[in-house]
C-alpha cells in the first residue's frame, strides 16, 4: 500500500469513527442480558441466605432435640421411673424428631433446588461464552475482509464518484458496514460483562452449595443418631411397661381372690386406714416431744433417695386400683408409691433420721417410720417380720442408705412390694417431690 493510499485510509477511518460516534446507539438486548445476570446474582444470593438461615434453625432444633433425649435417657435410667412422665417425655421427643425431620427434608429440597439453579447457571455461562466466541469470530472476519479486500475509503469514494448522488449512496454502504462492526464490538463488550457476572455467580454458588451440602450431611448424621437414641428409649420404655404390667397382673390376680368377699375387703381397707391414722397421731406426739428434746431436727436439709430399686406398680394419687380407700374427689386414692421387688430385698433409709416406729400396725402390716425432721416422716410398709426381722429399733439414728428392713408381704398386700409414703406436717404427699 502506497503512502498516499495509507493517508487516505486513515482519513476515511477517522471520518467513519466520527460518523459512528455521533449516531450509533448500542444494542439494548445485550444490556438486558447483563441486567438479567445481575438479577440472577441477587436472587441466588437471597436463596443461599435463606438456606443458611434454615440451616441455623435446623442446628438449633437438633440441639434442643439432643437435650430432650438426654432428659429422656435420664428418666428411663433413673431408679423407679415414673411411667406417665417417661411416656410424656418420649412423646415430646418424638414430636421434636418429627419437626427436625421435616426441617431436614426441607433443607434437602432447598439444596436440590440450588443444585438445579447451579446447573442452569452453568448452561447460561457456557451459552454466553459460546455467543461471545461467535461474535468475536464474526468481528474478526469483518476486519480480515476489510483488510484483504482493501476497502475503498470515504474520501476516495467522494473523489471518484460520477455524481454527488452516487457518492452519497456509496458512502451510505460504507457506513452501514462500519455500523455492523461497531455493533459487534458493543456486543462483545456487553457479553464479556455478562459472562463475568455469570462466572462470579457460578463460582460463588458452587462453593456455597458445597458448604451447605457438607453441613446438611452432618445434620443427617446427627438426625440418624437422634432417631437411634429415640428408638432405644422406646425399646427401654416398652421393657419398663412390660415389667410394670406383669407386676400389676400378679397384684390384680391376688386382688380378685381377695375381692370375692367384698365385705371382708372393705373391712381390711378400713382397718388399714384406721391403723395408719392411729399410728400417725402417735408419731405426731413423738415428733413434738423429740423436737422439744432436740433428738429430732426441726428441719431436714437435703433430698430423699429411693429406698429400693424395683418396678413402680402404683404412683401416688388417684388410682383405679379398687383396694385403695376413697379420698376427696378420688374414688380410690393411693397415699404412697408401691415398688415391687423380690421378697427379702434390702430396704434402705431414704435419708438421715431417727426411727420413730418399727413394728406391726393393727392390720398386720409391719412398718418402719423414720423422722427426718419434726415436719417430715417417711413410711416403709409391708416389710418382712419373719425370715428377716426389722434390724433397727425405735429411737435409733440411721443414715441415708442404711438397711432398715426387707421387702415382705405383711398386712393387706397382693404381692411382695414396698409401700413407701412421705408425710409432711401430718399430710401424705408425693415422695417424688423430695427426690
Amino acid at each position: 500500500m502506497t503512502t498516499a493510499r495509507l493517508v487516505r485510509s486513515i482519513l476515511a477511518a477517522t471520518f467513519v469513527v466520527a460518523l459512528l460516534g455521533g449516531s450509533f446507539t448500542p444494542n439494548l438486548a445485550r444490556g438486558d442480558d447483563l441486567s438479567q445476570a445481575q438479577a440472577q446474582q441477587r436472587a441466588i444470593a437471597a436463596q443461599i441466605a435463606a438456606q443458611k438461615a434454615h440451616m441455623a434453625e435446623l442446628a438449633s432444633l437438633q440441639a434442643d432435640l439432643a437435650a430432650t433425649l438426654v432428659t429422656t435417657r435420664t428418666k428411663l435410667q433413673g431408679i423407679n421411673s415414673d411411667l406417665v412422665d417417661v411416656k410424656a417425655n418420649v412423646a415430646a421427643t418424638q414430636a421434636k424428631v418429627n419437626v427436625v425431620q421435616a426441617q431436614y427434608n426441607q433443607q434437602v429440597e432447598d439444596l436440590n433446588n440450588l443444585d438445579l439453579a447451579l446447573i442452569g447457571l452453568n448452561r447460561e455461562e457456557q451459552q454466553k461464552a459460546a455467543d461471545l466466541a461467535a461474535t468475536k469470530a464474526l468481528l474478526a472476519d469483518h476486519i480480515r475482509a476489510a483488510y484483504d479486500q482493501d476497502r475503498t475509503s470515504i474520501l476516495e469514494t467522494l473523489l471518484s464518484a460520477a455524481s454527488f448522488t452516487d457518492a452519497l449512496g456509496d458512502i451510505g454502504s460504507l457506513i452501514d458496514f462500519g455500523n455492523q462492526d461497531h455493533v459487534l464490538a458493543s456486543q462483545i463488550a456487553s457479553d464479556q460483562a455478562t459472562l463475568l457476572a455469570l462466572n462470579a455467580t457460578v463460582t460463588s454458588t458452587r462453593q456455597q452449595t458445597q458448604d451447605l451440602a457438607e453441613q446438611t450431611a452432618a445434620q443427617k448424621v446427627q438426625l440418624d443418631a437422634s432417631l437411634a437414641a429415640l428408638n432405644a428409649a422406646k425399646a427401654q420404655l416398652a421393657l419398663l411397661q412390660q415389667a410394670t404390667s406383669k407386676a400389676l397382673a400378679l397384684q390384680l390376680t391376688t386382688y380378685k381372690k381377695l375381692s370375692s368377699n367384698a365385705a371382708a375387703l372393705r373391712k381390711a381397707i378400713n382397718a388399714e386406714a384406721a391403723a395408719e391414722a392411729t399410728v400417725s397421731r402417735k408419731i405426731q406426739q413423738i415428733l413434738n416431744a423429740g423436737g422439744q428434746s432436740g433428738s429430732i431436727p426441726s428441719q431436714y436439709n437435703g433430698t430423699l433417695n429411693w429406698p429400693i430399686s424395683g418396678t413402680v406398680t402404683q404412683e401416688f394419687g388417684c388410682t383405679g386400683f379398687p383396694s385403695e380407700p376413697p379420698l376427696g374427689s378420688c374414688a380410690h386414692f393411693h397415699n404412697g408409691i408401691d415398688i415391687a421387688d423380690p421378697m427379702y430385698t434390702p430396704i434402705h433409709a431414704a435419708g438421715d433420721g431417727r426411727v420413730v416406729f418399727a413394728g406391726p400396725l393393727s392390720d398386720g402390716a409391719w412398718v418402719v417410720m423414720i423422722a427426718h425432721s419434726t415436719h417430715l416422716v417417711t413410711w416403709y410398709a409391708h416389710v418382712d417380720d419373719r425370715k428377716h426381722p426389722i434390724p433397727v429399733r425405735v429411737g435409733q439414728w440411721v443414715t441415708a442408705g442404711q438397711v432398715i428392713a426387707y421387702v415382705g408381704m405383711t398386712g393387706n398386700t397382693t404381692g411382695p412390694h414396698l409401700h413407701w409414703m412421705t408425710e409432711l406436717d401430718g399430710n401424705y404427699v408425693n415422695p417424688r417431690l423430695f427426690l
